[in-house]
């Protein structure tokens, strides 16, 4: 998911106090670089945590009904394709 510089991205404006602005600055520190990267991060967490609740909803309902290795399976397939 990696933004690649082209102009197809979106602008999100975010406001911080002055002195941190300046920090930034004096430190050379490329803020759109590390937003993008934590937002990147972020949302792979989130979505994570909403495919285990996921997982933990359906082992619920189909506990004794379907082989754990058959699960496991589907789960390595899952994350093959991000």
């Amino acid at each position: 998911m990696y933004y690649d510089g082209g102009l197809t991205g979106t602008v999100i404006s975010v406001r911080i106090p002055k002195e941190l602005k300046e920090k930034l600055e004096n430190l050379n520190v490329n803020v759109s670089e590390i937003v993008r990267g934590f937002l990147e991060k972020y949302v792979e967490e989130v979505e994570m945590k909403r495919l285990e609740e996921r997982l933990r909803r359906l082992r619920i309902r189909l506990a004794g009904k379907v082989d754990p290795t058959i699960i496991a399976e589907l789960v390595r397939e899952d994350r093959a394709k991000r």
